[in-house]
């Protein structure tokens, strides 16, 4: 009788085939992005490398031990993360160990970036469902409030209460955000808030795509920003320029609000100063305009 014929090992195959996969499953499996999707779409826009080279098909199959790379990739989840880090930054807030809110979380670069910096939890907070990215769904430092409307939310789970509440909220305005919101916070509760111009003005006021484009409307907005502030009994301790225009290319800013006093029997306490706002507004102003001019030039 011949001899067998010398055969390969019954997994050879396989590991030959295991050695590549395609390439909007590699980004995932190597944490460089949330979801296939989020992968596709930045193969599709030139932004992935394979060993510094750059490939724009999904489906790809890629060697597993290639070497990948995201241009211009986050630091967070959102592009809302850097707004929020410039406005810590610029107002030298400290967020380690607190208890935060974030108000309209959505994909989750807020508590993305209060994370990074330390915060001990947060609660996020949104309207909707399903958009906070998974790395935050399933870290124990996040408890997630969907489905949610800050103007009907009383109380946070176990009767919680916030050191620091953020703020991104789309399609309202902060007149009906910020006073629910401060109910959530313990009474040195301390609050920063992004003010979108194209919410906060009239509908007469908002140009054409949804864009506010004229100064004095800018002004306007911040100027209402600080009456609110002043009928909640807040102090606006800083004020600041979002380093990102909004998606349809609207100026944005990002405000610090801090409660006046600190109540204590008949007593209060002064609890911060105030900055010297109309001033402040009109710096603000000159860079909104320099920041339009220089992403219109580029």
């Amino acid at each position: 009788m011949p001899e067998d014929t010398p055969q390969s090992p019954p997994t050879a195959k396989k590991e030959r085939k295991g050695k590549k996969e395609r390439l909007d499953r590699l980004l995932v499996e190597q944490g460089l992005v949330e979801s296939r999707e989020q992968a596709q779409r930045l193969i599709m826009a030139g932004e992935v490398l394979v060993n510094e080279e750059v490939r724009t098909k999904a489906g790809q199959l890629i060697p597993r031990d290639a070497t990948l790379r995201v241009r211009n990739q986050l630091p967070y989840v959102s592009r809302g993360g850097l707004k929020l880090a410039g406005a810590l930054d610029a107002f030298q807030l400290d967020v380690t160990g607190i208890t935060a809110i974030d108000v309209g979380a959505s994909t989750g670069g807020f508590t993305d970036c209060l994370l990074q910096r330390g915060a001990a939890h947060v609660y996020a907070i949104d309207v909707g469902y399903g958009q906070l990215a998974w790395k935050l769904r399933s870290d124990p430092r996040v408890s997630v409030l969907e489905r949610t409307n800050i103007r009907h939310l009383t109380a946070l789970p176990d009767h919680a209460v916030a050191d620091l509440a953020v703020i991104d909220a789309s399609f309202i305005s902060l007149t009906l955000v910020l006073p629910p919101t401060l109910q959530l916070l313990q009474a040195t509760g301390q609050v920063v808030a992004l003010i979108k111009p194209q919410f906060e003005a009239g509908k007469e006021q908002v140009g054409k795509g949804g864009v506010v484009r004229k100064q004095h409307v800018h002004r306007q907005v911040l100027e209402e920003n600080s009456q609110l502030a002043d009928e909640l009994n807040l102090s606006i301790a800083g004020m600041t320029l979002s380093p990102l225009l909004g998606p349809a290319g609207n100026v944005e800013f990002l405000v610090w609000y801090q409660r006046r006093a600190i109540e204590r029997g008949a007593d209060t306490t002064p609890k911060v100063h105030a900055i010297d706002v109309a001033a402040t507004i009109e710096q603000l102003l000159q860079k909104a305009t320099a920041l339009r001019q220089s992403k219109n030039q580029a």
